[in-house]
């Protein structure tokens, strides 16, 4: 089985996929999984406590398939091999900000459909408006209320 281990955690993560292909090439029943398809969610952020916050609150949620990054460049490379539908993105990351994030994807036909939400606390209105021109649907700031949070996550996937 693939897996991955989330940074600052000791539990391994599978792919809901890698879960179902396994059970199936082994005749392992797969009836208690046949629920909808889960909503891919990527969170995005340097600080270990938000992504254990939303590790938390959405990770716990069965409707969402979450996965996390603390780097602008990891956040890139499960952009393209995860293909979020929303992207939660902290602004200020230790190699790059949250605008190259989003400009990528916006210019990734595969990745068209992809949603951003941006959460970040210290950044200017300017910044903002430049980051909801460039394609984010969104933007929160820090500190956050987690139930906020889901109620926009779920406004911005069912639309």
């Amino acid at each position: 089985l693939g897996g991955f281990r989330v940074p600052g955690r000791r539990f391994r993560r599978i792919p809901r996929a890698d879960l179902i292909h396994f059970m199936q090439s082994n005749q392992i029943p797969t009836g208690l999984l046949d629920v909808p398809e889960c909503k891919r969610i990527l969170a995005v952020d340097d600080d270990p406590r938000i992504i254990e916050l939303m590790m938390d609150t959405i990770g716990r949620d069965r409707r969402f398939d979450l996965r996390t990054a603390s780097t602008g460049f990891d956040a890139g490379m499960l952009v393209e091999s995860f293909k979020p539908q929303l992207v939660l993105l902290d602004y200020l990351l230790p190699d790059i900000n949250g605008q190259h994030v989003i400009s990528r994807s916006r210019g990734n036909l595969a990745l068209a459909g992809t949603r951003s939400i941006v959460v970040s606390g210290a950044i200017k209105q300017a910044d903002v408006d430049t980051l909801l021109a460039s394609g984010a649907d969104e933007y929160i700031k820090k500190p956050f209320d987690a139930a906020h949070l889901a109620e926009r996550i779920d406004a911005i996937l069912s639309a």
